[in-house]
């Protein structure tokens, strides 16, 4: 885009130099290329910082590792991967039989307790019985109740289902495996079937022309040529190189790597998106502009160089 707009100008201080029959001399040429360079700077100048482009820019998804609440073998496994399920659908079953006789056993203990119970409280009424006796026949019902309550929930999750629609990506669980109800090993990885989210990462000096509503443009490196109308939909108020945890260490400039980008959430509405949306991977990369109510004139000229890019997304190195 800099060289075109290097060569119109080129274009028009020729035909001002032929209409008007200015001398080519040395005030008249240095002024025109020092006119000319001060003029196309100060265009892509006003241009950058009214109109942010971000060319590190990605679609997001949410995931949910799937962990089994007990430990059991795995005896059946009632999904595919990458092929969508509803919220509830069976993914795998544990082996149920460990379970089912904890329930049976506290069951059968319950019954004794509750017998044990009635006659307590027979033998209280007869005045043959203690009181103490009787408070420790309730109170191990009470405690079987608990126990019967914990095997049946325990029971109930060895079947393992759906925690919304989505699909099971990259399923390697097979029956005969052992699940463990341990959070750093997750036996699937549940994708939501939801719209994803993208992020454009803005750099901070157009902080102040980043604001919700404002109309953007996407382009997708998944889909060359192409570029997709969007609105800003939010700002995140903070980035992640200015957090802080409660720790051990003490703030240090040696660890202030870069400044960071201002993450900006980008809302497409583009009917042709749309129709294309189960085509584009989540996690696709592309390029991202916004235009502000500021100098709209020279968003044209982003909008441009936007599609450049986006046609420059047909060429890629050979493998």
């Amino acid at each position: 885009m800099d060289i075109l707009l290097v060569l119109t100008y080129v274009a028009l201080a020729t035909v001002v130099f032929k209409v008007f029959k200015i001398p080519l001399n040395k005030w008249t040429l240095p002024t025109a290329g020092l006119g000319g360079l001060f003029l196309i700077g100060a265009i892509i100048v006003i241009m950058n910082y009214n109109h942010p482009y971000s060319e590190t820019s990605r679609e997001y998804f949410a995931s949910t590792p799937i962990i089994p609440a007990v430990r059991g073998r795995v005896v059946e496994v009632n999904v595919q991967a990458n092929e969508k399920v509803k919220q509830g659908d069976v993914l795998f079953r544990i082996d149920p039989a460990p379970f089912q006789d904890k329930v049976s056993s506290l069951e059968g203990r319950l019954v004794a307790a509750n017998a044990d119970q009635e006659r307590a409280q027979e033998l209280v009424r007869r005045k043959v019985g203690t009181q103490r006796d009787l408070d420790q026949a309730k109170a191990l019902v009470s405690q079987l109740e608990g126990e019967l309550g914990v095997a049946r929930y325990n029971l109930e999750q060895c079947v393992v289902r759906a925690p919304t629609d989505g699909w099971v990506t990259q399923q390697f669980l097979h029956p005969g495996m052992m699940a463990v109800p341990m959070p750093l090993r997750p036996v699937m990885v549940f994708i939501h079937d939801e719209h994803y989210q993208y992020v454009g990462w803005f750099r901070q000096n157009s902080t102040l022309r980043l604001k919700p509503g404002y109309e953007a443009e996407v382009a997708f490196d998944a889909i060359p040529g192409s570029v997709f109308s969007a609105k800003v939909k939010a700002v995140l108020p903070v980035m992640a190189q200015g957090e802080l945890q409660a720790g051990g260490h003490l703030l240090s400039s040696e660890r202030e790597t870069h400044p960071g980008r201002v993450p900006v959430i980008l809302e497409i509405d583009d009917p042709e998106f749309i129709a294309l949306y189960d085509q584009v991977p989540g996690g696709s990369f592309g390029q991202s502009a916004i235009y502000s109510d500021h100098f709209e004139h020279l968003s044209v000229i982003r909008k441009v160089l936007l599609r450049m890019n986006a046609w420059m997304n047909y060429l890629f190195p050979f493998h």
